[in-house]
């Protein structure tokens, strides 16, 4: 199987735009992508998913360890004919200035993967050159095998541009230049772009990407470059991992877990339904914005994040689903909630100046904020047995939020001691009876047993068994 990995100088270089037209051409030539995701990004691999067909999986290096970016990989890579890797950010942008960690980078090289680079050639001519060399040879052990110049604004300046790469970096290949096109400009907000879910791509702007894509791209070039070399090692030392982790226990027992699904409920990490149900988890997914009830069964719930402020209306007014996912939690379910899941379990939220009620268990009004509340990598520590493990597990995370909620009393217990790089940022992780809610998206994948846990509480409850 090929692979390749679209990274980019910068964030705004355009290559979700880049990403998604080789996607789409590709599919149209007949090809199975396998999409990925680097980094903790949910709204990306959504409009992955809408042109391919696949799911999208996020593969971040900080949060997971390299045993495990390997095995998903290989596990969702497995049956397709080349892989496509969006990256984040800048190509070597991690956690810090000094380490590759959490960078593009990072997983092109544990993937032995090409990188072809995105330029955003606007306002740039010779001097694009000097950029892609720098990048180039940045890192000697990371492969940048191919070049995209964007938003190029004349055959003039794909000229120059041509020229300049062909006399300063013979041997790395031009794969080609994208015109300026408004038209393939995707609508963005306070959170990235906006989700697929609330904006889904027309079949008219797909097949215009692809297009453009197949009009100023040489394919060909760049499934070569994609070419699988090192593949092997990486498939078949993740595959083992794989097996191995499947064969320590027997198949096990059942149990139906809620998931919210909809266009307010949409930032989930694919890995981590994949976990649960490899633990053991049988998923019925559920709308808050529509279903008049749960899911009939269920020993779980687990409530994702996305943007609730945007559906407050809709999601206040449907009392059916609040009081019954309220009655629940009072029950004793196990409820795993994060960012918006976590905010729908609040008293409400305050969306343009307007109140909107929502299920009230956790006695805090969320309000929405002009600018970032906050983002960043965290850890976290369970402080007392939960939802999710024991006292002194740990697991990693990603926190990006533009809305601030009212201090938590202080009779409401939190398990998490957060930390970034090892710095304290205080206690969180808010609990209530068998539901635990944060602000956080941990990744499952960091813990293992963060979905044994939570699956083993579920079979439990439906047991009667858990206190």
């Amino acid at each position: 199987m090929k692979r390749i990995v679209i990274a980019a100088p910068q964030s705004g270089s355009g290559k979700t735009t880049v990403t998604l037209g080789i996607m789409a051409a590709l599919k149209r030539r007949g090809l199975a992508v396998a999409p990925f995701k680097v980094g903790p990004d949910f709204i990306d691999p959504g409009y992955h998913r809408l042109v391919t067909g696949a799911p999208s999986v996020n593969l971040d290096g900080w949060i997971c360890d390299p045993g495990f970016v390997r095995e998903s990989f290989s596990l969702h890579a497995g049956g397709a004919d080349i892989a496509v890797i969006e990256g984040v950010m800048g190509l070597f942008d991690g956690i810090d200035g000094v380490s590759e960690s959490g960078s593009t980078a990072q997983i092109a090289k544990e993937l032995a993967a090409p990188v072809v680079l995105v330029v955003d050639a606007r306002s740039q001519a010779r001097s694009a050159a000097a950029l892609v060399h720098g990048f180039a040879s940045f890192d000697p052990a990371l492969r940048v095998a191919g070049v995209v110049f964007n938003n190029v604004g004349s055959a003039n300046h794909e000229r120059i541009l041509r020229e300049a790469l062909a006399a300063h970096l013979p041997d790395l290949a031009l794969l080609g230049c994208l015109p300026r096109d408004p038209a393939l400009a995707i609508p963005s907000r306070h959170l990235g772009l906006v989700t697929a879910e609330d904006n889904p791509l027309s079949g008219a702007f797909v097949a215009h990407l692809a297009e453009v894509v197949e009009a100023h791209l040489d394919l060909e070039a760049l499934l070569e470059t994609g070419a699988a070399a090192d593949a092997a090692s990486v498939r078949e030392g993740a595959t083992a991992r794989a097996s191995a982790v499947a064969g320590e226990a027997p198949e096990p027992e059942r149990v139906r877990v809620a998931v919210a699904r909809d266009a307010a409920f949409c930032f989930v990490y694919q890995d981590n339904l994949r976990l649960l149900q490899q633990a053991g988890a049988e998923l019925c997914y559920f709308s808050p914005l529509a279903d008049p009830a749960l899911p009939e069964g269920i020993g779980g719930m687990y409530l994702p994040g996305g943007y609730p402020e945007l559906f407050a209306g809709e999601l206040a007014a449907n009392e059916p689903m609040k009081q019954e996912v309220a009655r629940s939690v009072e029950g004793g379910l196990p409820v795993y909630a994060e960012c918006g899941g976590f905010i729908y379990l609040t008293q409400g939220v305050v969306a343009d100046r307007q109140a909107h009620r929502f299920v009230g268990l956790f006695p805090v009004q969320t309000r929405m904020l002009p600018r970032r509340k906050a983002l960043g990598y965290r850890e976290v520590e369970l402080l007392a047995e939960g939802a999710i493990g024991g006292r002194g597990a740990t697991a990693r995370g990603h926190e990006f939020h533009y809305s601030e909620m009212e201090e938590m009393p202080a009779h409401v217990e939190r398990l998490y001691r957060v930390s970034r790089k090892g710095v304290d940022l205080g206690r969180e992780g808010y609990h209530y009876k068998n539901c635990l809610a944060s602000y956080i998206h941990l990744h499952f994948g960091s813990s293992p047993g963060i979905a044994t846990s939570f699956v083993q509480r579920c079979r439990a409850y439906k047991k009667g068994s858990l206190t």
